[in-house]
């Protein structure tokens, strides 16, 4: 039996002045990314030096400006690579790269020595102030953990006094979700103020959640009880650093936000401890969704996530929002016909907004294709092969057809399963366009015989054709060359056939456009009714073809 007993709720906020539920975020963060820190290290095959620097540069390429580099006192590779940064100078002037380091003052001095030679360079010290770690893990009581964290911050002050450049102090009480809220304010207050933050030289006060240990609702009243509790406000800059135990993450984030936070570290697709980091790129394409600018280039999503990819050696899920191969693909009928339709919509319509069902943004607006929309298998309906049919090869079937054709497919997909667009056209062509036999359609001449005044008829036909093989021809008259060769093919061969509809369409634009041509047609005799598709250069020709085409799909050119 599941053991649920032996877990106890964590607490909540009573909080009931909470503002956030009745606001919008209107603006990007500052975004931090964490890729080559807290990403870096919950790999299973860890970035080398050369992949970070490439990962690096690709970040600064997407337009962060604030990147963590890494834990240089605590490595020698990451202390080579911030090196090699500074040293070849890859850090642009607009860009801000971040170290990590615990309290300690070899862990701080080293971490100087790191930096040394760079322009700007946020300095992140933490240390852990929930109460089951101050516990099980520290033995220290409140006093003596916001000592180590004034401790720290006065090391860093000190040092920054005699650094070249310009020094900002990120503070992180780790693990923040599971510390009594007005103790996260007295320690980061202290820090704050021994670090005498100003408004012109503001201190980053981090507030992880460091572990999701509740639903998203309780770390926005955190934060914004934080917000509102904190001295100088305007001195801090208020940071979040969501992870994804419950998963959740991004609803964390993007509720923080609603609750004043004006900073997000993260990591470009979720990377990170356990269940990962809060997404980045899925918070940016959110925000993207919603009319709202970003702030990172994030319009070619194939190319990072094959940067991604090579340097995590880690695979990108297939439902992973926005970026997976699958999430821009539809399986249902139902959602195919819908997308079909929604896109015919704002194409007549011309319409700025996006407003497709099932589509949530443009796949192209973010360097997708349009191609894998719609992928058929068995759970597929007649809307999505017609929608593959056109979009792929500009077949616009009549919408009688498209339940005729579908159930051809929907064979092939119950027994093979997902049916390639190329397997599709094969099926078309098999079941309609190549359908020759028993009669195959060879010439046709026809005459207008609208000045002759002794003819109830306009249309003089003379058509060639095989008959299982051998030549025959006929010639008949009627109103117009649909009605003539019909009229000619029950005669030749003692049939009994009704059009009941024609649809024509051209197939390509320019001199040598092809046309398609579809006949819906009657077997008079036994009630049984198919469509014809025939293609030609002659939209006539087409048409023809498309009648010889459906009296071999009913199997009348058998009788004799």
């Amino acid at each position: 039996m599941l053991n649920y007993k032996r877990y106890k709720r964590n607490p909540v906020v009573d909080y009931p002045d909470r503002e956030w539920p009745n606001k919008e975020i209107e603006k990007a963060p500052v975004w931090c990314s964490v890729d080559l820190r807290d990403g870096n290290q919950a790999l299973i095959d860890p970035m080398v030096v050369g992949e970070k620097i490439e990962f690096f540069q690709y970040l600064v390429n997407m337009g962060f400006k604030e990147i963590e580099v890494g834990f240089p006192a605590a490595s020698q590779i990451e202390f080579d690579f911030l090196r090699q940064l500074i040293e070849r100078r890859l850090i642009p002037d607009d860009v801000r790269v971040q170290v990590l380091t615990q309290c300690r003052e070899e862990l701080i001095d080293r971490t100087f020595e790191a930096i040394e030679g760079c322009k700007q360079a946020v300095v992140h010290i933490y240390n852990s102030t929930s109460t089951l770690q101050r516990d099980v893990v520290f033995h220290m009581d409140k006093e003596q953990i916001k000592e180590i964290a004034v401790k720290g911050t006065n090391m860093v002050k000190e040092r920054a006094a005699k650094f070249s450049g310009k020094i900002i102090l990120e503070y992180s009480p780790e693990s923040f979700t599971g510390t009594e809220l007005d103790f996260a304010l007295d320690i980061c207050t202290a820090v704050q103020e021994a670090w005498g933050a100003t408004r012109e030289n503001p201190i980053i006060i981090n507030l992880p959640s460091t572990v999701e240990m509740n639903t998203p609702n309780v770390y926005a009243d955190q934060i914004e009880w934080m917000n509102r509790h904190f001295k100088n406000r305007e001195s801090i800059i208020l940071s979040i650093h969501p992870h994804n135990d419950r998963g959740t993450g991004v609803a964390s984030a993007e509720l923080a936000m609603l609750a004043g936070a004006d900073r997000v570290e993260g990591t470009l697709f979720g990377n990170g401890e356990r269940t990962g980091n809060v997404d980045i790129m899925n918070l940016a394409y959110n925000m993207f969704s919603q009319g709202i600018d970003p702030e990172l280039k994030i319009d070619k999503i194939n190319e990072i996530i094959e940067i991604y990819e090579r340097c995590v050696k880690m695979p990108i899920h297939p439902r992973h929002p926005y970026a997976g191969k699958l999430v821009f693909t539809a399986f249902s009928g139902s959602h195919q016909d819908a997308i079909n339709k929604g896109i015919q919509a704002m194409k007549e319509r011309n319409n700025q907004y996006w407003e497709v069902p099932y589509l949530p943004i443009d796949p192209a607006d973010i360097g997708r294709e349009y191609e894998p929309i719609v992928r058929i298998n068995s759970q597929s309906g007649k809307g999505g092969v017609a929608f593959v049919m056109d979009t792929y090869f500009g077949f616009k079937l009549p919408k009688g057809m498209h339940k005729e054709f579908a159930n051809v497919i929907q064979k092939l997909s119950e027994a093979q399963g997902e049916v390639a667009p190329e397997q599709i056209m094969e099926q078309f062509r098999a079941c309609y366009l190549d359908k020759k036999e028993p009669i195959h359609f060879k010439k046709l001449r026809v005459d207008d015989l609208s000045d002759e005044t002794d003819t109830e008829f306009d249309t003089l036909v003379e058509v060639t054709y095989t008959d299982h093989g051998e030549t025959k021809t006929f010639t008949a008259k009627g109103n117009g060359p649909i009605d003539a060769v019909q009229r000619g093919l029950q005669e030749a061969l003692d049939i009994r056939i009704k059009v009941l509809d024609y649809e024509e369409h051209a197939l390509q634009s320019g001199s040598n456009s092809q046309a398609a041509a579809y006949i819906h047609m009657l077997d008079s005799n036994e009630g049984a009714v198919t469509y014809g598709v025939g293609v030609s250069s002659n939209i006539t020709r087409a048409s023809v073809r498309a009648i010889f085409s459906a009296v071999n799909r009913l199997g009348l050119g058998e009788k004799k």
